[in-house]
């Protein structure tokens, strides 16, 4: 046992060798570079608000844009994905520390590079467990519902910068909106227009020109604007100096009471973090032409926060905006990543001095601008209008995060996902066929909507969808409910063509039915044509209790072993005569 997951940890980490080697030329690395240089103007400031909502200090951000994305590039599927800091994880950060930690603090930061650390681990054994499949059943409805939540939470949690006022957390919803209605006259005009400047400069560069790096030109223009007013004398507050622009290595702080106070929060944080780098990723290739692996790129996000957490990262994942700049600006291969990294490096040793200017309130607009970006208003639009059932999924998942909690939010809606997910393999459809004459072939098809004429002794009854326990009472209502509203048709077909899974419960089932029937008088029997549901029938017994003759691998088999079983007389006089058998009846009958 020992020795075979050796071997399944070896393989896995031997596939992390990049596939993307054979693309460098010269000029890939023309276009990795400028798409890199690109991508650190972005996330220069992205670095700044995305550390300032999740409670700590600028370089934090730096240092998760800088060790994160380099470790996924080198090791994950996606040649665009780019990693590092993003605004649900830092939102999840903040969320999962706030309650018992003081933002800002050694206590806190430590508490978040920690984080980073459980987050990594948990994702990485997901992946080395080959979970890759494991985000198809989230509800993509449940990161619009989180997303849209943590937005307002976010620009909610600017208001005090934006206006200069002491506001509490937005968290507790209802005395944070007293707090603002009380104190709003005392918003300071020079901290509001700050602000306001940052957040239209933003939004109008963005629209005329979305290439342009709009966070960036946003910051600069509403930090002159704070340095006219004057500045930290006027009584604007600044960002202050940036300790260190380069991230040491240190071990992180991580004890089993780290692991009991925050294990849950490290869970959702390593669930969101993963549905986002797969979103993006994913949402890149059907651009690009891409295939992704799933498990490799949740060993890559696993990688990368264990390596950030080495380096005072706290947890990042794959970017929404940063990936689509890097594919946008050309990137060839995941060494625009690296060349992303290198370059903020290189800046920050120029600009970092400069952000001791920058007002908070300037800050505050840049992160209302991201909040504001966060809310998709078309994908909402599109929820409310097509599906009820995604709808409740995003209406929980919303509501828990502005009322209760972050993190519970994540599991609300993925309980809630999986649930009705849950709900709909438990009710497959178990529909009657018959044939139908007006086809050439005498096609099957469902004898009620079609208004076909069924035979009166021999049901055939086909199963589309899974037959496992959470399914077995539905299955086996209708067949109670054949047995009452079809009394003589004593023989039965039961067609598992399209079924999807079948286990212990769902086989019993089956022989239950074909002893139920033979008991009355009857027979059961099974049409299938899949290898794997035979093989399957076989190693539950079902091929045992009902004997080879009674199970078919078409319905002509099936109908022609079940038509000498049925009562001569009846068919004598039968009106219907569906099958092809049918006329020979009489002769039967003599």
């Amino acid at each position: 046992m020992k020795a075979a997951t050796e071997r399944a940890i070896s393989a896995a980490f031997s596939a992390l060798r990049p596939d993307w080697t054979a693309r460098i030329t010269p000029a890939s690395l023309r276009a990795d570079a400028f798409a890199g240089l690109t991508g650190a103007t972005l996330v220069l400031p992205q670095g700044v608000a995305f550390a300032a909502i999740a409670g700590l200090p600028p370089e934090y951000g730096f240092y998760t844009a800088m060790i994160t994305p380099v470790v996924a590039a080198l090791t994950g599927s996606s040649w665009h994905a780019v990693s590092g800091p993003t605004t649900a994880i830092s939102a999840l950060v903040f969320g999962a520390l706030a309650g018992s930690l003081a933002p800002g603090t050694p206590q806190f930061i430590s508490a978040a590079i920690a984080l980073a650390l459980m987050v990594g681990v948990i994702q990485l054994a997901l992946g080395l467990a080959r979970m890759g499949v494991l985000v198809d059943f989230v509800s993509h409805s449940v990161m619009t519902g989180f997303v849209t939540g943590a937005a307002i939470l976010i620009a909610l949690s600017q208001l005090d910068k934006a206006l200069g006022i002491d506001l509490p957390r937005p968290e507790a919803l209802g005395e944070f909106t007293l707090a603002l209605a009380e104190r709003l006259p005392e918003t300071d005009w020079r901290a509001l227009l700050v602000a306001g400047t940052a957040l239209g400069i933003g939004l109008g560069v963005r629209k005329l020109n979305p290439a342009l790096p709009n966070y960036l030109i946003a910051l600069f223009a509403a930090t002159i604007l704070g340095l006219l007013l004057g500045g930290e004398a006027a009584g604007l507050a600044t960002i202050g100096t940036i300790e260190g622009v380069l991230p040491g290595f240190a071990l992180p702080d991580v004890t089993l009471q780290t692991v009991r106070d925050h294990g849950s929060a490290a869970f959702a944080i390593a669930l969101v973090g993963l549905l986002e780098a797969m979103s993006v990723s994913r949402a890149i290739a059907l651009k690009s032409g891409q295939a992704i692996d799933g498990n490799r790129e949740f060993v890559a996000q696993g990688l990368s926060n264990i390596a950030g957490s080495l380096f005072r990262c706290y947890p990042g994942s794959a970017s929404f905006t940063r990936s689509g700049v890097n594919y946008d600006s050309g990137a060839q291969t995941p060494l625009s990543a690296i060349f992303a990294a290198l370059f903020l490096f290189l800046i920050l040793l120029l600009v970092a001095p400069w952000f001791a200017y920058v007002p908070i309130p300037a800050m505050a607009g840049v992160i209302l601008l991201v909040a504001i970006r966060l809310v998709n208003l078309a994908e909402i639009r599109h929820i409310l209008t097509t599906s009820p059932e995604e709808t409740a999924i995003a209406a929980v998942t919303f509501g828990a995060a502005l009322l209760i909690d972050l993190e519970f939010a994540i599991y609300a809606g993925v309980l809630l996902s999986l649930a009705l997910f849950l709900k709909k393999t438990s009710q497959p459809f178990v529909g009657v066929g018959a044939p139908d004459p007006d086809t050439p072939t005498r096609m099957f098809k469902n004898a009620a909507e079609n208004n076909l004429a069924e035979c009166p002794q021999l049901l055939i009854s086909r199963l589309d969808g899974p037959l496992y326990f959470g399914s077995v009472e539905h299955v086996r209502r209708a067949f109670r409910r054949f047995e009452i509203d079809r009394p003589g048709q004593k023989h039965m077909i039961f067609i598992v063509k399209g079924i999807g899974e079948i286990d212990m419960p769902g086989a019993d089932l089956l022989i239950e039915e074909a002893a139920r029937r033979h008991r009355n008088g009857g027979s059961f029997h099974l049409q299938t044509k899949t290898p794997r549901t035979i093989s399957k029938l076989a190693r539950f017994k079902v091929m045992k209790a009902l004997t080879r003759e009674r199970i078919h691998l078409s319905k002509r088999d099936a109908i022609a072993e079940v038509f000498p079983l049925l009562d001569p007389q009846v068919c004598a006089t039968c009106p219907v005569r569906i099958f092809a058998e049918c006329p020979r009846a009489p002769d039967v009958a003599e």
